[in-house]
């Protein structure tokens, strides 16, 4: 009986279960704001050579 309560008391996988999960949740946000930020900082560039191009022709 003692073994029993002991076990059901033991919650370690659980927890290492629990962190785990909350660790990919945390990853997939990170990926998704690098990529978010990445394609939004790749526009920002090519709007800058577009307009440094049409400036050198114009001239």
């Amino acid at each position: 009986m003692k073994t029993l309560m002991n076990t059901a008391k033991a919650e370690d996988g659980a927890t290492a279960i629990e962190y785990g999960l909350i660790a990919a949740l945390i990853a997939v946000v990170i990926i998704g704001a690098v990529t978010a930020v990445g394609n939004n900082l790749s526009n920002v560039f090519n709007n800058v050579a577009n307009n440094l191009s049409n400036a050198a022709t114009s001239s």
